[in-house]
């Protein structure tokens, strides 16, 4: 099965998160690449998004795998910001040392009302995950 035609760019997509979630483009994750089923964000750092222990909070990852998920699904379906998370698995491997985290995201389904997408997300390097998720998304008719 071949991977989905996206139909916005990183560009396009980044812009549709600033409308839906005004200031995010500030301190949030942009956007970096989009490709055929497929896409990869990063959220700079900062030291607020630590917990004790030095290590990326679980809160902060599970925000990223969600976003991520979001930002795929709207750059393979357009404008349609009501597409809304219905399920979201995570999976903790290792602590996520500071520094810039990454996310990619890939659509493993893109159906006509839900969208599955598998999510690994690092902060060292794509062969260290620090998490996994699972992350469905139901849309608008």
């Amino acid at each position: 099965m071949s991977a989905p035609t996206p139909l916005l760019d990183a560009q396009g997509v980044n812009a549709l998160l600033e409308t839906a979630f005004p200031g995010v483009q500030q301190t949030g994750p942009q956007v970096l690449e989009v490709d055929p089923g497929r896409v990869r964000l990063r959220l700079p750092y900062r030291d607020g998004l630590l917990r004790p222990g030095g290590v990326i909070s679980g809160p902060t990852l599970m925000s990223l795998a969600d976003t991520a998920a979001y930002a795929l699904v709207l750059a393979h379906i357009g404008d349609q910001l009501m597409a809304v998370t219905s399920q979201l698995n995570m999976s903790f491997l290792r602590g996520a040392k500071p520094g810039d985290i990454h996310a990619e995201a890939e659509m493993l389904r893109l159906g006509r009302r839900m969208t599955v997408c598998d999510v690994r997300i690092w902060t060292e390097s794509p062969d260290r995950l620090a998490a996994q998720a699972n992350v469905t998304y139901a849309l608008p008719r």
